[in-house]
C-alpha cells in the first residue's frame, strides 16, 4: 500500500481575478519555517514574477497563527553544519524574503496570532500588514543567543517603524501586541476578531481593481524612494516611471471610463521585465503590444 502523500506546506489559491492567496500550512508547528517551506515560498515568488494575471498576493497562516519563525526542531542540525554550508543555507532561506520584497505585485500579510523571528521578517517583507486583535509580533533572535540581524529584519524593521523602536524591539526580544504594532507603524490596522484574512481579501480586491501597470510602478517608486537622499533624486526617479505609465493602454481606458461614468476595465499586465534608468531605479519595460 502506497504511503499517504504529506500535505502541502504552502497552499496557493486564487479566490478572485488578480488575487493570489498563499497560506503557510504547518498548523501543528504553528507554521514554523523549514527548508521545504522556504523553498516553496521562493518558487512561488519566481512563478508570480512571470504571472501577468496576478496583481495582489495575500500571505497568511493556517490554524489561527501567522508564523512561529524558524522551526526549533531544525536548530540543532543547522548549528552543526560547517560554516560554508550554513552560509549557503541562510542565503537560500533569505531568497524567500527578497522574493516577496521584490515582487511586482502588492503583498499583504494577514497576521493572525504570532509572527516571530523569521515569520516577522516575512510579514515585514509585505507592503501592507493587517493584524488580528490577537496578533503578536516579536524579534526573538536575541532570546536564542543569535544576532537580531537575520532574514532582513535589521534592514526592514527600521524603515517601517523607525530606528529607535526597531532597536528596542530587536534588543529586548519583547512581544509587541496588535494595538502597539499599529501605533508604531508595524501594522496598518487591527481588524475585527478573526477577520484578518477577510480584511486582507477585501483590501486586495480594492487594490486589484486598479491598473496593473500603475500598481507595479507605484510599488517600485515607493521602494526606491524610501532611501532617496533628496527630493530632487526622488523626482528624478518618478519621472521615467510616469513616462512608462503614460504610454500604457490603461491610461486610455481610465480616461474612457471616466468620460463614460463607468468603472475602468484594466486588461493590462504587470511587466515581468525591467531596465535600469539613469537614476538607478527599475522601470518595467513596455508591453510589446502597447503603442
Amino acid at each position: 500500500m502506497a504511503a499517504a502523500e504529506s500535505p502541502a506546506t504552502l497552499l496557493v489559491d486564487r479566490p478572485a481575478p488578480g488575487i493570489v492567496v498563499a497560506t503557510l500550512n504547518r498548523p501543528a508547528r504553528r507554521n514554523a519555517l523549514d527548508e521545504e517551506l522556504f523553498a516553496r515560498l521562493t518558487t512561488l515568488c519566481a512563478e508570480l514574477r512571470a504571472d501577468r494575471s496576478a496583481r495582489v498576493l495575500v500571505l497568511a497562516g493556517a490554524g489561527g497563527t501567522f508564523c512561529a519563525g524558524y522551526d526549533i526542531g531544525e536548530v540543532d542540525r543547522i548549528a552543526g553544519l560547517p560554516p560554508l554550508e550554513l552560509l549557503a543555507l541562510l542565503h537560500r532561506q533569505a531568497a524567500a524574503v527578497t522574493g516577496l520584497r521584490e515582487l511586482p505585485q502588492t503583498v499583504i500579510a494577514a497576521v493572525d496570532g504570532t509572527a516571530i523571528g523569521a515569520g516577522l521578517s516575512l510579514a515585514l517583507a509585505a507592503d501592507i500588514r493587517l493584524a488580528d486583535p490577537a496578533a503578536r509580533f516579536r524579534a526573538a533572535f536575541v532570546k536564542m543567543g543569535l544576532s537580531g540581524g537575520d532574514m532582513g529584519a535589521s534592514w526592514l524593521l527600521p524603515r517601517i517603524t523607525g530606528l529607535g523602536f526597531a532597536s528596542e524591539m530587536m534588543l529586548t526580544g519583547r512581544w509587541v501586541e496588535a494595538p502597539e504594532a499599529v501605533e508604531r507603524g508595524l501594522a496598518n490596522r487591527v481588524t475585527e476578531p478573526g477577520g484578518a484574512r477577510r480584511a486582507a481579501l477585501d483590501l486586495a480586491a480594492e487594490i486589484a481593481a486598479n491598473s496593473p501597470v500603475s500598481l507595479c510602478l507605484t510599488k517600485q517608486v515607493l521602494q526606491s524612494n524610501t532611501d532617496a537622499p533628496s527630493l530632487a533624486v526622488a523626482l528624478e526617479r518618478e519621472a521615467p516611471a510616469q513616462v512608462v505609465a503614460a504610454r500604457s493602454p490603461d491610461v486610455r481606458e481610465a480616461v474612457a471610463a471616466f468620460r463614460s461614468r463607468r468603472p475602468p476595465r484594466f486588461d493590462g499586465a504587470l511587466a515581468a521585465e525591467g531596465h535600469a534608468n539613469e537614476a538607478g531605479n527599475r522601470v518595467p519595460l513596455q508591453r510589446k503590444d502597447a503603442p
